[in-house]
């Protein structure tokens, strides 16, 4: 097994077709003929690894493929046109009316929101908080547990060794959402986990132009994923948002290292602040899940979330409008650094339902200086105290 420098970097990009060329060629193309009926007939038989039509894939998309799959250590891996359509297909693929899914911790919102929708077709779910909740709530029809780790914006951290073997034991499948750590800072699928998804959109890919997600695990769960939901539901990648994924990977080693440094630092610096509650980041000593993290990370994202003290709405939102190199907006893991207040753009009765605290503001730390981050945080919580 290559080192994850040289995945990102090199791996697959001397075969013959890339033809010395220093990025791998963008096929437009939307499909490919064949030399005569019988073998159009076996690649359609075979279309999660032959090339027949875009839809199905591409060798641009394939080697963005290749990568990601060889980074998280799995057989193999299906790239989406969002990270919504991994998810949504990833968990389609795993259940079937009747079935009941278990969803451990904080998870995306619209992740929660699919599940909802898939009320309709029988699939139920529960939330539950740690393992003595799926102990509560696990039923016969129980067939998947889905997490992240670290959680949505509170980022607590799951020890993903022993959910996996709690999971195991009971015969569930096991999803997990990896986008917070990358595929560099943490492998899920060496610890248990059957399914890896992500949003590409963030770290991946960087710079903020590349919306696409990503499934990666076993062949025996991928190829059936591959040829019917990733083909029915449509949510194809296009080939340039797989160059784009291509071109991320090769600074992805040098821009966390970098992320990683400077989400630390103004984490520390929010830490000691006397306006600010509490920080949740898990590369922090204080952290109630920091020793796990060690044990099951190689490093830390920059995104995470801090309390201010305040319960007001309209000083969250003052202090979001004073920062100047934070700018306000959705997303994160790109080059620049976001803020965002969850009291400011989620639905009252569902920020209430996650436990999310008023004054909970979000940060994706990007690869501006630190002390330029930290004066303009300084200042802004001056205004508040």
């Amino acid at each position: 097994m290559h080192d994850d420098d040289w995945i990102c970097g090199r791996l697959g990009e001397d075969e013959p077709w890339i033809l010395g060329a220093v990025n791998p060629p963008v096929f437009e193309n939307s499909l490919f003929t064949f030399g005569s009926a019988e073998e159009l007939g076996e690649a359609i038989r075979n279309e999660d690894e032959r090339y027949v039509y875009w839809r199905g894939t591409n060798p641009t998309v394939d080697l963005a493929q290749r990568k990601l799959a060889a980074l998280e250590r799995g057989e193999r891996a299906k790239c989406f046109g969002s990270g919504m359509g991994a998810i949504s297909a990833t968990i389609s693929s795993l259940v079937s009316a009747g079935d009941h899914v278990l969803v451990l911790g904080a998870v995306y919102g619209p992740t929660t929101q699919f599940l909802r929708y898939l009320e309709k077709y029988g699939v139920t779910h529960t939330h539950v908080d740690d393992l003595a909740g799926c102990d509560s709530a696990i039923k016969a029809s129980t067939r998947l547990l889905y997490f992240e780790s670290p959680s949505y914006m509170a980022y607590e951290v799951v020890d993903i060794a022993e959910v996996t073997a709690w999971a195991r034991q009971r015969g569930l499948v096991t999803a997990m959402d990896n986008t917070w750590s990358t595929p560099l800072f943490q492998k899920p699928l060496t610890m248990g986990v059957d399914l890896v998804v992500h949003s590409l959109s963030k770290y991946v890919g960087g710079h903020s132009d590349l919306v696409g997600g990503v499934v990666v695990g076993p062949a025996r769960l991928i190829r059936p994923l591959a040829l019917t939901e990733y083909q029915l539901y449509g949510a194809a990648m296009s080939p340039h948002d797989a160059a784009k994924v291509i071109k991320g990977l090769r600074t992805l080693p040098v821009r966390m290292a970098a992320h990683q440094e400077r989400g630390l630092a103004v984490a520390a610096f929010l830490e000691q602040h006397p306006v600010v509650r509490s920080v949740n980041h898990p590369g922090l000593p204080s952290h109630p899940g920091h020793a796990i993290a060690l044990r099951q990370m190689s490093g830390f994202s920059s995104l995470f979330s801090f309390v201010l003290d305040t319960d007001s709405r309209q000083e969250v939102g003052a202090f979001l409008d004073k920062l100047r190199h934070f700018r306000i907006g959705v997303s994160w893991g790109g080059f620049e650094s976001l803020v965002n207040a969850p009291a400011l753009t989620v639905e009252e009765s569902v920020r209430s339902t996650m436990g999310i605290p008023v004054g909970l503001v979000r940060l994706s730390v990007g690869l501006e200086p630190a002390d330029t981050l930290t004066k303009d945080l300084g200042a802004a919580l001056e205004e508040l105290a």
